[in-house]
């Protein structure tokens, strides 16, 4: 490299001027030293640095370079994407071919394991041959006065001024780079600060470090880098920007890959015969970009982006990364972080095939799909019929074929989709907690006249009036067990009100079911005793929502946050303590139990009390061929959403059709039977492999006994609601009558 860092041309007189100067002090010294015997030039050197490795500023001493950061699939193999500002990552001398190494040192520092840092005749020579041709024909830059540049300018714990002035053509700066450099090597070995220049040089198109370089133009780790390759690479550091092949200029490429390897042979790394070998071998080239970020996920798997964004604002949401949420930005893409993610390769491949089975990626409808591991709250998977993409959309389209937004796990614009008859789960949680028990009997008549004030067609006398979608198969003489199985709207809303709706509301929220509408929000915050349509569902939630709720009953009753990673380990190898299953029990286990024990009807499957009669997911029993498994179907007012959750103990997988962008769009009954078999092989595809676990049953005392004498539903005084309740129509929030 030049003596100044590449000064560009032409220079300014003044910059000829401290050349000059600077040319005449050390050749003088040079010359003043050239007589003197090898040993002792050494020790000049040394002593002439004037410094200590502990007056080193820090990042020095202790590099804080940017490194990009990995994500991983859980099986620690399947790389997702990566993240960085620089596309660095450090690795071991020993990783690094040993021809790279001796590439290195020929093309930038002949004389490096004989000097103290600087090395005094080969920076006079330099600087009175620049002087004389007026340029920078030759360099006299050692290689660790190259690192010391390269780590004061790149160091993120530095303000941009500071990492300006390490390139700075003064001579201040130059010396201090000498005197740096020289407390480098008194405490350093050299191998140690060629490994540490080695993964900091910048080698073009964007490539810092040796093994980014390696993957960059090759496609390999440096370990395996022949010497025609590391030749190629070494001759880049000079210039790398002008010698890159990748962007065209393969002739200076390969001129100065011949300078390299004749240095080598020159310093008898190799001799003049591999040499000329190595200069007759083709320039094959085989570029690979590194993804960064979310839309620059694997080839042909832009599904895993929404994944990747749920991660990523799991991240910025991690103290353990930095005080702010932008210092834990870019923590991530500097940190070199390693993160072994949740996601499982095979569940989300199915999960995606089955979305886009049910909706193509034109469909204005969607299918997002999220899958849960019970006990852990791992993410093993979030698919939907879209592409996770910035491109533009045909015709002005909002969220198809291509959008970013989190569809599956909502925030920012998303606050969900109504579930339907999936949160009579939380009615059935509350009614036992409360000491009823699965054999809790009512005659459910096809309309139930309830105290809420309603017009419309769905109103009785003046008040809200919910029906059976069904009251041939639905009404009459009801337990939880066949009530849940057939989805019976009017037993589930009576059952509500003798539990009372504030304790179904809070039940939803303590099993991770979050409010982000606005109006759904406030409803649950000030007047949940009152929200009585809620246990069929009109309050939007999400698959990744929906799913963990599920989970929990699995879990028999303990609650684990969603998490979508399984390790995080920084750039030296030592683990975060981030990102351990964060659970507590929420449930008393025999009331999750007995929860499970209703939930096998709907699915076609038997109590171990034989009291399921009846449900409305019977098929898939038959595609996880018997294996015990459990769930409930919902379908909301005029079928505009239908959603499945299924469970086994070892997973819980939600799926939700709806259309994103507009919730007056009805999807339709007939797309039901196609979310229930989507949801149900993602489940058989995530249960492959792993032991039939069976679900234990809950104790006699919650099933009761059986046919208990009728209940019939209480007549209370009306409690009309207003628009200051919720903005939304009284048919919109009230009504629901399909289960």
């Amino acid at each position: 490299m030049a003596i100044l860092g590449n000064m560009a041309a032409p220079r300014s007189p003044l910059s000829r001027l401290f050349t000059v100067l600077l040319a005449g002090l050390l050749a003088g010294l040079a010359l003043a030293v050239a007589a003197l015997p090898g040993n002792l030039l050494l020790g000049f050197a040394a002593r002439s640095a004037i410094g200590s490795y502990a007056a080193l500023p820090d990042a020095l001493r202790t590099p804080a370079t940017p490194q990009r950061s990995y994500l991983y699939a859980n099986d620690g193999k399947t790389l997702i994407t990566t993240f960085y500002d620089v596309n660095r990552t450090d690795v071991p001398l020993a990783d690094i071919a040993p021809v790279m190494r001796q590439a290195i040192v020929a093309a930038e520092d002949r004389r490096f394991y004989s000097h103290g840092g600087a090395d005094l005749r080969g920076l006079a020579r330099a600087l009175v041959a620049n002087v004389k041709g007026g340029g920078t024909e030759q360099g006299g830059s050692t290689l660790t006065m190259q690192y010391v540049r390269n780590v004061l300018k790149t160091d993120p714990t530095r303000t941009a001024e500071e990492r300006a002035a390490a390139t700075d053509p003064t001579m201040g700066r130059k010396i201090q780079e000498i005197r740096y450099a020289g407390a480098l090597e008194q405490s350093l070995g050299k191998d140690e600060i060629l490994n540490r220049y080695l993964n900091i040089a910048y080698f073009g198109s964007g490539a810092y470090g040796i093994a980014a370089a390696s993957q960059r133009y090759f496609g390999k780790p440096p370990a395996q880098l022949t010497l025609a390759e590391s030749a190629l690479l070494a001759g880049l550091v000079q210039s790398p920007d002008a010698y890159s092949p990748i962007d065209g200029n393969k002739d200076d490429a390969l001129a100065r890959r011949s300078y390299v390897l004749d240095s080598m042979a020159d310093t008898g790394a190799i001799t003049a015969a591999q040499a000329a070998q190595a200069k007759a071998e083709p320039l094959t080239l085989h570029p690979t970009a590194q993804p960064n970020g979310c839309t620059a996920v694997a080839q042909g798997h832009d599904d895993w982006g929404y994944f990747c964004d749920y991660l990523r604002r799991w991240w910025v949401a991690q103290p353990a990364f930095g005080a702010t949420v932008p210092e834990r930005e870019q923590a991530l893409r500097s940190g070199g972080y390693t993160v072994i993610t949740s996601l499982d390769p095979q569940v989300q491949a199915t999960a995606q095939q089955q979305a886009t089975k049910v909706y193509g990626y034109d469909n204005k409808r969607a299918l997002p799909i999220a899958a849960v591991q019970p006990g852990t709250g791992q993410v093993l998977a979030m698919a939907v019929n879209r592409h996770y993409s910035l491109a533009d959309n045909p015709n002005g389209q909002a969220n198809y074929p291509n959008t970013v937004n989190p569809l599956i796990s909502g925030g920012a614009s998303v606050d969900g989709y109504q579930a339907g008859s999936t949160f009579k789960l939380f009615t059935m949680l509350a009614a036992l907690e409360s000491g009823r028990t699965l054999s809790t009997g009512f005659d459910a008549p096809a309309k139930l006249p309830t105290r809420y004030a309603a017009e419309g067609p769905g109103s009785c006398d003046g008040r809200w009036c919910p029906a059976n979608a069904n009251p041939d198969w639905m009404d009459g003489y009801r337990m939880m067990w066949d009530g849940f199985g057939r989805s019976v709207n009017t037993y589930f809303v009576w059952l509500a009100e003798q539990v009372g709706q504030d304790k179904v509301v809070e039940m939803a929220q303590r099993l991770g079911i979050t409010f982000r509408a606005d109006a759904d929000a406030a409803f649950a915050r000030n007047d949940a005793a009152n929200w009585g349509s809620f246990t069929l569902g009109v309050a939007a939630t999400t698959p990744l929502d929906l799913a963990n709720a599920y989970a929990t009953v699995a879990a028999e009753g303990t609650y684990c946050a969603p998490v979508p990673v399984v390790s995080v380990t920084d750039a030296k190898g030592q683990r975060v303590p981030v990102g351990q299953p964060s659970c507590k029990r929420v449930l008393d286990a025999d009331v999750a139990r007995a929860a499970t024990d209703a939930a096998r009807c709907p699915v076609g499957q038997q109590s171990p009390y034989g009291q399921c009669n009846g449900g409305t997911a019977t098929g898939v029993n038959d595609i996880l061929d018997g294996r015990p498994v459990a769930g409930k179907t919902g379908s909301s007012e005029q079928n505009s959403t239908e959603t499945f959750v299924g469970f086994t103990p070892q997973v819980a997988v939600a799926g939700i059709a709806a259309n994103p962008d507009d919730p007056t769009d009805s999807v339709g009954s007939a797309v039901q039977a196609k979310v229930i078999d989507a949801v149900a092989r993602v489940i058989a595809t995530a249960v492959k492999g792993q032991p039939e676990k069976a679900f234990e049953a809950p104790s006699r005392e919650l099933a009761g006994e059986p046919r208990r004498p009728v209940e019939r539903a209480p007549v209370v005084p009306d409690r009309r609601p207003t628009t200051q309740d919720d903005p939304r129509s009284a048919f919109e929030r009230w009504l629901n009558r399909r289960g």
